[in-house]
């Protein structure tokens, strides 16, 4: 293994892999971007081009490249971010994937919001080369990552991954030992499992949650706005990844929260959340 990470891939382009892509793009790195998906990932050019282009640094752009094909993605990168949807057995398979593919010297990294490394390793070889490193989009304004080892992450993996964060500018969470839901996001799930129970028990309006959220924090953004924001889908898969490990039936997200998920109603991205939104043209 290197001293150093220089390139990085990154594997699924949807909402955190355009803005972990665009981060270290901004921060002088090569980066590769990987989606199976041809229009997810033109979406992912166009965003980060623009961002790339709103900093002034057009000579980023040259070093970032777009790949449908995985072999090519991965020819010669140092660390490679998969982040994928939040589904258990699809992060196996991925992983899986790219220790098959990837150079013998790359360390793989999940941006999973919830599942511990450990959970994943087993489908690869390089066990010594795992980490969790998970990111709080939007990432200029919470400019951290979470990183937490697996069963049997070397210490230079370690090292590499944490210095990788800093050489990003973000501010590495260091998880001591494993834990569901890492640093933040563990503190976050039970924010938000405490909202959408007042919400569902109509205890009080979304509106009024999330004033006195900003009000206390002096956050501009509510709970419910940023659901919204990150994705209804992509919530829910998160709160039932808590409830899967617990089975505890207070960790339960409300029904009225998985039909709205099942109606398409997913917030920013279509249009229609827990709040409407008009699409910006």
């Amino acid at each position: 293994m290197g001293n150093e990470i220089k390139k990085v891939g990154i594997v699924g382009a949807g909402f955190t892999g355009k803005q972990i892509a665009a981060h270290t793009a901004l921060n002088n790195f090569i980066v590769k971007v990987y989606d199976i998906n041809s229009k997810i990932l033109e979406d992912a050019k166009k965003y980060i081009t623009g961002v790339l282009k709103r900093k002034k640094q057009l000579d980023a752009i040259q070093n970032v490249s777009y790949y449908s094909d995985l072999d090519k993605a991965l020819v010669d990168v140092d660390l490679i971010i998969e982040a994928v949807p939040e589904n258990l057995e699809l992060k196996r398979k991925v992983f899986s994937q790219i220790d098959s593919l990837a150079p013998a010297k790359t360390i793989i990294a999940t941006n999973s919001s919830s599942y511990p490394v450990s959970r994943i390793e087993s489908t690869i070889n390089r066990k010594d080369k795992v980490l969790n490193i998970h990111f709080y989009p939007p990432i200029p304004t919470r400019p951290m990552a979470d990183i937490m080892r697996g069963t049997e992450t070397s210490d230079e993996t370690f090292e590499l991954g944490k210095n990788w964060i800093i050489n990003i500018g973000c501010e590495p969470l260091i998880v001591k030992k494993e834990c569901f839901g890492f640093v933040f996001n563990r503190i976050w799930h039970a924010v938000k499992k405490e909202c959408l129970k007042m919400w569902d028990g109509g205890y009080a309006d979304i509106e009024v949650i999330d004033t006195a959220w900003k009000i206390f924090t002096k956050m501009k953004l509510g709970p419910f706005t940023m659901m919204d924001g990150i994705g209804l889908d992509v919530a829910y898969a998160v709160e039932m990844s808590y409830y899967e490990e617990s089975g505890d039936p207070k960790d339960e997200p409300p029904q009225a929260f998985k039909e709205m998920v099942e109606r398409g109603d997913l917030g920013l991205k279509t249009g229609k959340g827990f709040y409407t939104w008009k699409k910006k043209k």
